[in-house]
């Protein structure tokens, strides 16, 4: 079993904001794949399906941000699973809008998600880093990540939740590599090769008559 976690901050007021990222992923997943209707468990909200003969539960918690660590805990403890059955998708403003990274282990660099994650269940879970972008300052950060998507970054988010779904079964199964390539075939699909381009037909010009004036007029005598 496979417990997939997306992070936000429940309630309308939030539910469009950067930091709820993680949200939308699962929300998507569990949309496309036909798993069960959500209901309250682990202080959170759970919905269970199988992805290609996988079972998962998806996981959103509603402790806020801060304290996202109980309810993932919670879960951890209930199923028998260990960190390494866990994958958290989040928010991750050190990459550009809609870059996608899958990483094990390591720290969590200021995401207050992810620090309370550390604290209940130890570092070595699975995170799927996906990119909001930066504001430029550290200051702004807070504020940058709890407002809405901009309109212009409709496209590129829809195109990176689309190859999140694509790739979930993937995720589940252990292929980390041909998940990631889902979301790329996504946000990043192959150019299309070019034509070759037709040959351009040059005039050959005629050979120069290095033939005398008396030549000339001798050879039309002999036509």
């Amino acid at each position: 079993m496979q417990l997939f976690v997306g992070l936000g901050n429940p309630g309308a007021k939030y539910a469009g904001n950067r930091h709820n990222i993680g949200f939308m992923a699962v929300d998507r997943i569990a949309d496309d794949h036909g798993f069960a209707p959500w209901r309250s468990k682990f202080q959170g909200r759970v919905s269970e399906g199988v992805l290609d003969g996988a079972k998962v539960v998806l996981l959103k918690p509603e402790t806020f941000m801060n304290l996202s660590g109980q309810s993932v805990g919670e879960a951890m403890r209930f199923y028998k699973l260990t960190p390494g059955d866990i994958t958290v998708f989040h928010d991750e403003i050190d990459l550009a809008p809609g870059k996608l990274r899958l990483k094990k282990g390591g720290g969590h660099a200021g995401h207050n998600g992810l620090r309370s994650i550390h604290l209940h269940i130890g570092a070595e879970y699975q995170r799927v880093r996906m990119g909001v972008g930066h504001p430029g300052h550290k200051d702004a950060v807070p504020g940058y990540v709890l407002k809405d998507f901009a309109k212009a970054d409709k496209n590129w988010l829809d195109d990176m939740l689309r190859g999140v779904s694509d790739g979930a079964a993937s995720l589940a199964l252990g292929d980390g590599a041909k998940f990631t390539n889902a979301v790329a075939l996504r946000t990043a699909p192959p150019r299309p090769s070019k034509p070759m381009p037709k040959p351009i037909k040059t005039e050959t010009a005629p050979d120069e008559d290095t033939r005398s004036p008396l030549q000339k007029l001798a050879d039309r005598f002999r036509q």
